[in-house]
């Protein structure tokens, strides 16, 4: 028997960000004749941000900022896929493209250490500097003398 809950019926599954998304079919544009001009093989794939239950509040200000221009101003994220001569392989294209920026928004960024040159690091600057104050002068033209 599970030791999770009583009743033996095991836990509801997570909810998956691509549980949530909305899948639109469109025309494409292009060249492509009359395959273009007929069949709705251009796929829209909307991921509502704030209204997601799967993410975290941290993640979900991350996904908004590496979203970019794919985001509106309600929080929605527009993924467009026009790659593909098939509607099927358009909206595959589309959710993994979706998939891989919630991976990345889930993935901890480093915290940047702010250090300090270190006196090596500043000798050999003050070198190069001193170096090149030398070569500055030595390209003057000699002093007027009265």
């Amino acid at each position: 028997m599970s030791s999770a809950t009583t009743d033996g019926a095991a836990p509801p599954p997570l909810p998956s960000p691509l549980d949530e998304v909305k899948v639109e079919f469109l025309r494409s544009s292009g060249p492509g004749g009359q395959n273009v001009n007929k069949v709705e093989t251009a796929v829209r794939v909307r991921f509502d941000v704030p209204g997601s239950l799967a993410l975290g509040a941290d993640v979900k200000s991350r996904l908004l900022v590496l979203a970019g221009r794919r985001a509106t101003l309600a929080g929605e994220i527009l993924v467009v896929s026009r790659k593909h001569r098939t509607r099927e392989e358009n909206r595959r294209a589309a959710l993994a493209r979706l998939a891989e920026l919630i991976a990345e928004a889930r993935r901890i960024p480093r915290r940047r250490r702010a250090t300090k040159p270190g006196k090596a690091a500043k000798a050999r600057r003050l070198a190069a500097k001193e170096r090149r104050s030398e070569v500055k002068r030595e390209r003057r033209p000699p002093a007027a003398e009265d």
